[in-house]
């Protein structure tokens, strides 16, 4: 007998999907979008449309293990959940007596994004007094650059998008990242909007659209300030609107605007004058012009001025009174679960020493006062994700490390631990997921038991802290205890009616504290394109960190629509769609280069050298060169995944990660 039940997908997305599992016999046997979430409305992508071939991979861990070989070599030996966790406990106890707490450094990220198991580590950590990890990989730069324009404003409803008459998808390859904004986008379109695409070279996502414009890495922000230079020159401006709305657009067209004429712009962000005074003029001359950023265009050296650039447009052209108008990054629902009560920052003492994720090949080589000894990873792979990946793996390499990592699956970097521990799937677990491409959330329950002897992130770090001899109450509350906690009381965000439905495992769609449009909450009450409190007191244009690192080629690490970052590369059928760890070149670049279509080759800088099979296609600009994924070792042609060519240098704001912001020669391997 099969039963259906209502679940979330765990993955980092804009659009936490509802969905409908199958279970027969405490397995999942199917998985199909909910066609009553008012969101994913049936529509899943094809990374989860056989997400039970992921939760029952015979690639699964389903014991603790324990290291058997040499670290990276992947031999291990079954051990017993006590032997492990004894293990742990006393080995930090020995390392916490010699080197203090903050030798201990934890590592996860957005491998699930549910409130209780992507933070069960925070409270465990917080008491241990564990160095502590800026989680800042993603694009924290996106939401740098909004709050120094746009304060703490929430997002305007991404549905509006609907009733534009001009739909801008900047720097997202929303066909492989964000399907529903790309479904709302053909929407509009079948409606009569015109729907263009940004990007740095031709994606899926461009294939839907009217017209592509291809800009040169990390030009997009000049590309920015060569349209609102038109718009000003030619008065196309909403005077009225920035009148009454706006803080700084005059010092803006004084200080700023004047060197960056359209002839100029072309230089840096690669399409012509002519082109950039077009698109100017129509999105002025738009009626309800509506842009879509994507986040991997804040992942350079630039992105933070980038983001705060391209969003003065809408400002410019008082496109936020149009319904149907503005600029959408994603949406931040924080305030509606008190997400404090799960991370309890009350329990640090003092104020441990902070470490960025992107730099934490560094962390692993060069830290001292003291050294990183013990490394603990959870829904992450850092060995493969993380920047500077050569540095990481020396790093890793330590026989002084002391390496965990709870893992589904035996990852780059499960392969250097000296303790694996099977962690559950999202359909073996309870949580609470909200998100940020929207406004809805939905809690779930476990669908099925545990696979094997995998335990959830939270049911872990409370039998870790039964070893350390802790007898804090919080760690002996369960998973489900949680959300109650998360889930107590009332705000502006969800009622009482709201909160039920939360409970009964419903999608609900959540409410701003404000409204999204036309109430600018800032300091000033108004957006803020002079912004004092910041160095850099309006935008203006930057260079990328690239531009100064001497090598002809810009590699940009791309998306897929069948992998995401590290994820589903268990999935055969998944896997083989991408066929193989690829780098895509314009042939003119190859014919210069002497280099064949399907010949391996080398792509290089001052960090590393990486092997790829060469793939010659027109959809990739002259002059940069594109690889898509973030392949698993035992699947590339050499020792080395495309991080290997990625710097620690980090963003302009928010110290995110710069890992499109890179330069590389390629030649025959």
């Amino acid at each position: 007998m099969s039963v259906t039940t209502r679940s979330v997908c765990p993955y980092d997305c804009p659009d936490a999907c509802g969905l409908l599992v199958t279970v027969e016999n405490c397995r999942a046997t199917a998985v199909s979008g909910d066609p009553g979430h008012p969101v994913t409305r049936g529509l899943l992508c094809p990374k989860m449309g056989h997400y039970e071939r992921t939760v029952h991979s015979p690639r699964r861990l389903t014991t603790p293990l324990r290291r058997a070989g040499k670290k990276g070599d992947g031999v291990f030996e079954p051990i017993s959940w006590e032997e492990a966790t004894a293990t742990i406990c006393r080995r930090w106890r020995v390392i916490i007596a010699d080197h203090g707490a903050e030798a201990i450094l934890p590592y996860s990220y957005a491998g699930t994004m549910g409130l209780v198991q992507r933070n069960a580590g925070h409270a465990f950590f917080n008491k241990l007094g564990a160095s502590r990890l800026e989680r800042t990989i993603c694009s924290p730069a996106k939401d740098a650059g909004w709050k120094t324009l746009m304060g703490d404003t929430p997002a305007m409803d991404p549905a509006e998008v609907e009733q534009s008459d001009l739909v801008i998808l900047w720097g997202i390859n929303a066909a492989a990242t964000s399907i529903h904004a790309m479904r709302d986008a053909q929407s509009a379109r079948r409606k009569g909007a015109r729907l263009w695409t940004i990007d740095t070279y031709r994606t899926p996502t461009c294939d839907a659209a009217d017209e592509t414009f291809l800009v040169r890495p990390g030009g997009d922000g000049s590309l920015a300030l060569g349209m609102l230079h038109v718009i000003e020159r030619e008065g196309l401006l909403d005077r009225e609107f920035i009148a009454a709305n706006v803080l700084g657009f005059k010092e803006l067209a004084a200080q700023v605007l004047p060197n960056c004429s359209p002839a100029r712009m072309a230089e840096v962000c690669g399409l012509s004058a002519g082109v950039i005074e077009r698109l100017a003029r129509e999105y002025a001359r738009a009626k309800a012009p509506f842009i879509r950023l994507g986040s991997g265009l804040t992942r350079y050296g630039n992105g933070a001025m980038t983001v705060r650039t391209i969003s003065c447009l809408p400002a410019a052209v008082g496109a936020w009174t149009k319904p149907g108008g503005g600029i959408f990054l994603g949406t931040s629902t924080g305030g509606a679960f008190p997400l404090q009560c799960v991370t309890r920052e009350d329990f640090m003492a003092g104020s441990p020493r902070t470490v960025s994720m992107n730099q934490l090949g560094g962390a692993l080589t060069e830290l001292d006062n003291p050294p990183v000894m013990s490394l603990y990873v959870y829904h992450s792979n850092p060995a493969a994700i993380a920047p500077d990946q050569n540095a990481v793996i020396r790093g890793l390499e330590r026989e002084e490390l002391f390496t965990v990592v709870h893992e589904r699956f035996l990852t780059d970097t499960a392969r250097y631990a000296d303790i694996v521990l099977p962690a559950t799937s999202s359909l073996e677990h309870p949580d609470l997921y909200r998100c940020y491409g929207s406004y809805h959330a939905q809690r779930c329950s476990a669908a099925i038991p545990p696979v094997g002897e995998a335990k959830n992130n939270w049911e872990l770090f409370s039998l870790l802290a039964e070893g350390m001899g802790w007898n804090e109450p919080f760690f002996r509350l369960s998973a489900d205890e949680l959300i109650e906690l998360l889930l107590a009381g009332e705000n502006r965000w969800r009622d009482a009616a709201v909160t039920e439905k939360l409970r009964q495992g419903e999608p609900v769609m959540l409410t701003p504290q404000s409204e999204p449009k036309m109430e600018w909450v800032t300091p000033s009450g108004k957006i803020e394109i002079l912004n004092v409190r910041e160095e850099e007191t309006l935008p203006r244009l930057l260079p990328t960190h690239a531009e100064r690192d001497g090598y002809p080629l810009s590699l940009q690490p791309a998306t897929t629509p069948f992998a995401l970052n590290s994820s589903f590369y268990e999935q055969d059928d998944l896997r083989s769609k991408q066929k193989c760890m690829e780098l895509l070149m314009n042939r003119v670049d190859a014919a210069v280069r002497g280099l064949a279509d399907g010949q391996t080759v080398t792509a290089c800088n001052d960090l590393g050298e990486v092997r790829f099979t060469l793939r010659i296609s027109e959809r990739v600009p002259a002059g940069t060169v594109v690889t898509e994924g973030v392949w698993w070792r035992e699947f590339i042609p050499g020792e080395r995944g495309v991080n290997a060519l990625t710097s620690q240098r980090l963003t302009d704001g928010g110290r995110g990660s710069t890992l499109y912001d890179v330069a590389v020669e390629v030649s025959g391997a």
